[in-house]
């Protein structure tokens, strides 16, 4: 009796991890804290507690405002190798800080969120609230700008990233501004749910 070979179905291919790209400022970027404990880094290591393998790169820079993001967006995507599977966009405090006119920022995000749309890449837009001295008028333009922007892209939204942390002078640095470790932990544990959804 012939016996028909066999053939081995070829094994399928391992999915790839998703790439996620941090793109904000000093709050993304892990200002004043070791590398380690940055944003980006325990970000990546709570989603993997999560069962998802994500690589998480860090795309921050202190002190940019909207404007210089916008600035460095296309040359940022290019480092990257690939074109990442989601992009947390979290810019606009260093505007706010400066007093710049919040249409200007809003402007400049809306920029960066079509040239995202464009490339077909998935967002997670992070909002920013106004400091009390800014004014009742700038905070409601300011504040306002991200769910008005979110709606326009049908991008979700996380309201405020520092949720949890702003007020808390214990998770805050010496300088009244940036999270320490164990604030940047308080970020990633409330944030990491919106950022999974935003994957799927």
């Amino acid at each position: 009796m012939l016996l028909a070979p066999v053939l081995a179905a070829p094994a399928a291919a391992a999915p790839r991890a998703p790439l996620i790209w941090a793109f904000g400022d000093s709050l993304t970027a892990g200002y004043g804290v070791p590398p380690a404990q940055g944003f980006t880094a325990q970000l990546q290591a709570e989603l993997r507690r999560r069962g998802v393998a994500a690589t998480v790169r860090n795309g921050g820079v202190a002190g940019d405002t909207a404007a210089q993001g916008r600035a460095r967006l296309r040359w940022g995507l290019r480092g990257l190798g690939r074109a990442p599977d989601l992009v947390i966009v979290e810019l606009g405090a260093n505007d706010m800080l400066r007093g710049l006119p919040a249409g200007q920022a809003q402007a400049n995000l809306d920029r960066i969120l079509t040239e995202l749309r464009a490339r077909r890449i998935p967002v997670l837009l992070a909002g920013m609230r106004a400091a009390p001295n800014m004014g009742a008028d700038y905070a409601r333009a300011f504040e306002g700008m991200y769910p008005a922007l979110a709606r326009k892209y049908r991008v979700p939204l996380y309201p405020f990233f520092l949720d949890g942390v702003a007020g808390r002078r214990e998770l805050i640095q010496p300088d009244g501004l940036h999270p320490n470790a164990r604030g940047v932990a308080i970020i990633v544990r409330r944030i990491a749910p919106a950022v999974q959804r935003a994957l799927e």
